[in-house]
Order: C-alpha cells, then structure tokens, then sequence
C-alpha cells in the first residue's frame, strides 16, 4: 500500500481520525481513544507482544469504538440521549450487577410518555439485552471489515471482530472465553475503561474498579496494571499528541492513495451516515452530486475531486451530536440548534492533522455558510465563499431537501428546487451553484437490469424503506402489504446479504447506491 505522490494519506492519519470519531459518539474528551491506545500499547510491552499483535493493538486501540453509534437511534430510543447513556456507562466499570440493572432502569424509564416507558421496561429484561448484543455484535463486525478493506493484517482483522468478548465467555459474538480472545483484544478491553475513570477520578479508582470487575478481563493483565500503573498513565498528555501517536505507529507506515483512498473515505461517509437512519446515503450522494456539478460547470479534474471528498468527510462532525436531537420530530431548542451549529467546526477539528485532505477539509466546514453570513458555524459571506464552497452548499441543500427528516417527509425534485430557488432570492444560495446542481439533479436515474445478491426489485424497495428506520408495520402501510409479508421480506434480505441488523444492513445499501436520492452519472 505504499505510495509515491503527493495525493496520499497514512493510514494512521485515518484511523487516528477516526478515534476523534468515537470520541464524540462516547461522550469523551477528543484523544481518549488516542490515550487509551498507548496503555495498550505500554500494557503490551510488559506483557511480551509479538509485533503483529502490537500492530494489531495499536489499530484497534484507535478504531474499536468507531461505529459505536451505528445504531444510536436504537439506543435512543431505548435509553435517551445516546452519548450521554455511552459516557456514563464508563462509570459502572467494577460496579456491582444490582448497581448497573438500577442504571439501566434509571435510563430506559427517564425519557417519552409514560406508556412508552412502561412498554420498555417491561421488555428490557430480554429483548432490551438481546438488542445490547446485537448493537455490540455490529460494530465489531463493522470494523473489522472496515480494517480488512484497509489491509491492516490478518491478527488485527481477527482482533476486531473479538472487540467485545470476554474473559468469562460472557462477551459477544461467539462467546470466546479466555486465551481463545485475542491479545490485542484482551489489551484494549481493559485500557479503555481504566483510561476514563483514572482520567477522572485518579489512578487508585482505576485499579480498585477492575480489580472489582470480575470475570470481564485477562486477571493477568489486571495484575500487570495494578502493579505498573503509575508507569502506564504517565504523561499521556504529551504522548496522546497528533505527532506523538503517528510516530507511534509499530510498523512500517501504511499508506492509501488514490482509489484506495477514496475508497477509504467513501467508508468513513457511510460511517459518518449511520448516525440515523434519516441520513442513509446522504454523504455518498452529496459527493456525486456536487462532483457531476462541478464537472459540468467544466471545472478541472483536481478541483472535481477536491469537492467529492469534501462531500464524503463533510458531515463526521455529525458524530458529536446526540441522535435525541437529529432524531427530534419537534422544533428544537435555542440550545440545541446551537449543538447542531458545532457539526461543521467538528469536523474541521477531527481532520485538522491531515494535511492532504486540507483543501477538501476547508470546503466540508463551510457547507453551511451562507452568501448573506446567515450561515455557520462562522457566519461567512460573500465573496469569502468560494466556488467550491458555495457549490457543496448547493449539493448538500438540495440532497438533504430530498430525504425524509424527523420533522417532515421527503420533498420531490420540484419541490426542493422551489426551495432552492427561494434562497438564491432570499441571497443566502448561489444562483449559478444551484443552476449546476439542478441541471444534474434532474438526469434520469440509470436502469437497474439486476441487483446484488440476488435482491429482487422488491426487496431492495424493503431495504430502502429499512435503511430510513421504518419499521415493519410502517414499511407495510407505505407498500400496502401485510406486516407479516415485510417480515418475511426483511428474513429473505438478511439472509442474501448476510447480516444481522439494520444498521449493516443499511451500510450495505448505501455503499451500493440503494438508499440516497442522487447516483453519480457516468461522466
């Protein structure tokens, strides 16, 4: 994976990037994951790793928790707002079974009308945890696929796909007990934990909790901790740094570029799209379209590829966000509109290290300025907004206009392009920008002759309508079939594309361009 030019990027930088992203969907402090890395990493010295599984540790260390909010609109539902839920769960490390049972009843009974927590307490005991474990199950096998694709090793793909075992076999997917779990693994599990309550509430915290935490991690590892733990914690400030954790990589440094590299950061859009169901696409489809604009308004090939990738990274800041606002069907709140401002800024923040994606980074944080500084999260105007901003700000309008929201249903072409047209009027759109846009919005989509996997046209209808959160009687009403006739449907998906929860399912459909409003053309 080793490249020449200057259009290449470390993998590190990636994956560094992405711990940024867990970070924000664990409700924790940007460089927890980077700082929970280099435990590992010193935990795995001590111990006498082998040099594939210090390189196997030092990417999942960064990666584990990166699609921890793959299925955040679950969450929410269960447990209200799903960041905070993630972030205070670091707090029941050691706790006693009774104590983590009251926090969960406290969560599933805090939020929606009384019938609705009543229906969820009285079905947490079984489909509550089975739900748990599935959402664990997913993002182990989210990642590991994601590593695959990055070629980062047999040990560490292996590795992740082990992200949530445990010791006693109580873990999940396949219930692995033991030294049957992977080192890396068994490295990692217990670094992230001790990294938040050492961080808040000092280092003798940290060792009496997993000392207290029986049967989930390696003892032998808890030994080692508890003996060296001054040694492990100390001066994570200075190591957790952006330079200090690139240089930190074990191996030779990977590289992607090229199509490898789009490929890579079409991966961290669909990433970035699984936040909500609503946003199934969206990334994917903005790039495409803002790229065929741009390609029509006859502008050169690097500048073309600058705006796709800005459509791909532009909305990972997303990931900051609780889905108990995206997801919020009413107006929302003078605070948290304010929230929903910062998505942009955090995006730049999370890529600010990766300097070949520097002009791609700076037109994804303007997609929401606007021409008259009505915009954010800066307030810029004018001429301060150039080509490519004001063209991604086009595309990102026009294809969010034709997405289902929590408070409105998707609008038609005409519909969105009333709209559009109304904030050139207004001032705040560019008139040329949106003609660009429109222009390729409105070629007909290609024929589809046959579908992967065997999909039948119908079931790619089901699998659409699945990818937004619909649920099966919703799917029904809309295709007027019964609930039963969506169900079997859903059993014969699954089964053909071989998973096992919505969210991959949805990642599926969008890494295919069977879910989204706008296909690239063939230009």
């Amino acid at each position: 994976m080793q490249g020449n030019g200057a259009d290449r990027i470390r993998v590190a930088e990636l994956v560094a990037t992405l711990s940024y992203a867990a970070d924000l969907g664990l409700g924790q402090p940007m460089a927890h994951c980077i700082r929970q890395t280099v435990i590992a990493l010193r935990l795995a010295d001590l111990v006498g790793a082998s040099q594939p599984e210090r390189e196997a540790t030092y990417y999942q260390g960064l990666m584990i928790n990166s699609y921890c909010h793959a299925d955040a609109t679950e969450q929410a539902r269960w447990f209200g707002d799903d960041i905070e839920f993630k972030a205070q769960g670091f707090d029941l490390l050691g706790k006693h079974p009774a104590q983590v049972a009251a926090y969960l009843l406290r969560r599933v009974g805090s939020h929606g009308s009384w019938p609705d927590r009543a229906r969820r307490l009285a079905l947490l005991p079984i489909s509550g945890r089975n739900e748990v474990m599935v959402f664990l199950s997913t993002h182990a096998r989210l990642v590991a696929d994601f590593a695959e694709q990055l070629e980062l090793g047999d040990v560490a793909v292996a590795s992740f796909r082990q992200s949530y075992e445990q010791w006693d076999g109580k873990g999940v997917p396949l219930g692995l007990r033991g030294t049957d779990i992977a080192l890396p693994a068994r490295l990692v599990q217990l670094s992230a934990p001790v990294e938040v309550v050492a961080r808040q509430h000092g280092i003798q915290a940290a060792q009496n909790a997993i000392l207290r935490s029986d049967g989930e991690f390696d003892p032998s590892l808890v030994a080692t901790f508890c003996e060296h733990a001054e040694q492990l914690l100390d001066g994570l400030d200075e190591a957790s740094e952006w330079s200090a954790i690139l240089d930190a990589e074990p191996a030779l440094a990977r590289w992607v570029e090229g199509d490898k590299l789009d490929a890579a950061l079409e991966a961290m859009a669909d990433l970035a799209d699984l936040k909500s169901p609503q946003f199934a696409g969206h990334s994917r489809g903005v790039a495409d379209l803002a790229a065929s604009a741009a390609r029509g308004w006859g502008l050169p090939d690097h500048e073309v590829r600058t705006v796709r990738r800005a459509g791909l990274i532009h909305d990972l800041g997303r990931l900051g966000i609780s889905n108990a606002i995206w997801d919020k069907p009413g107006p929302l709140t003078a605070a948290e509109r304010e929230h929903v401002r910062l998505h942009p800024y955090l995006t730049e923040r999370m890529l600010a290290g990766i300097d070949a994606l520097a002009a791609s980074r700076e037109v994804a944080g303007r997609h929401h300025e606007r021409l008259d500084g009505a915009g954010y999260p800066r307030g810029l105007s004018g001429t301060a907004l150039r080509p490519l901003d004001r063209l991604l700000a086009a595309a990102d309008t026009l294809h969010a206009k034709g997405e289902p929201r929590a408070h409105r249903e998707a609008l038609t072409l005409d519909q969105a392009a009333a709209e559009l047209a109304a904030e050139v009027r207004a001032g705040r759109l560019d008139g040329e920008a949106v003609a660009a846009v429109l222009a390729v919005a409105g070629r007909p989509a290609p024929a589809k002759r046959s579908w992967p996997r065997g999909l039948t046209a119908r079931e790619v209808e089901v699998l659409g309508l699945l990818a937004r959160g619909e649920s099966n009687k919703q799917i029904a009403g809309r295709l007027t079939v019964a609930p039963k006739t969506v169900a079997n449907h859903v059993e014969h998906i699954y089964a053909k594309i071989g998973v096992s929860s919505r969210a991959a399912a949805t990642l599926f459909a969008s890494q295919r361009g069977l879910v989204g409003v706008f296909e690239a053309d063939a230009g």
